[in-house]
């Protein structure tokens, strides 16, 4: 079982990394937040699962051991196979994944291209119980600036940006910004797009 790749990145797509590892290259599904960090001559750590057919092995890579365990869960999912959970954690944070669950809504699951409503539904029921989001109060710890975070992601969807690479992105340069930026939508959209650069998806970066 390959368990954890950490090599250099040779090669990037939208949806997929190639890792040399020991001067072996392994081609490697990813999420697309973790195609769209890939830097191209930089080492890159992936948490992975192999998954076996009978034509082939593939290999699913992800930032953390949080997505890697939401990613086994979706995969027992009756009729979730390994692309479509990967399209889910393309879209949606592991805690994204938990709220919507917890709170019963399969909603986001069926934005997710490939999921139909009645494996929407299956993946609420089937996930119940099994997976917890953040506590309100880790939350509302994390200051007032939510609402403006929570603006600069639902632009940057409007924009082109799955949910999952919007929150984080969103989040991430909130937390490098001052606090008059945090404060103003336009600004930490502005610092937001900067660093995300060109929408994702629509080059290839080689």
């Amino acid at each position: 079982m390959i368990s954890s790749l950490h090599g250099v990145v040779l090669h990037a797509t939208s949806d997929q990394v190639i890792i040399d590892v020991g001067g072996v290259g392994f081609s490697v599904a990813v999420p697309s937040d973790v195609a769209h960090t890939a830097t191209v001559g930089e080492r890159l750590l992936l948490h992975t699962s192999l998954i076996v057919r009978e034509d082939a092995l593939s290999l699913y890579g992800f930032a953390d051991r949080g997505e890697l365990e939401i990613f086994g869960l979706l995969i027992s999912v009756t009729g979730v196979g390994p692309k479509s959970a990967l399209g889910v954690l393309s879209h949606l944070t592991v805690d994204q994944i938990a709220e919507a669950v917890t709170g019963e809504d399969d909603g986001p699951f069926r934005r997710v291209s490939g999921i139909g409503p009645k494996t929407a539904k299956l993946i609420v029921l089937q996930l119940a119980g099994k997976v917890h989001p953040v506590s309100a109060v880790a939350k509302s710890a994390a200051g007032s600036g939510n609402d403006v975070v929570s603006q600069v992601a639902a632009a940057l969807v409007g924009l082109g940006w799955s949910e999952k690479v919007a929150t984080e992105a969103a989040t991430q340069t909130a937390a490098d910004a001052t606090d008059a930026e945090k404060g103003s939508v336009a600004s930490l959209l502005r610092r937001t797009l900067a660093m995300l650069g060109p929408a994702q998806g629509s080059q290839t970066r080689v």
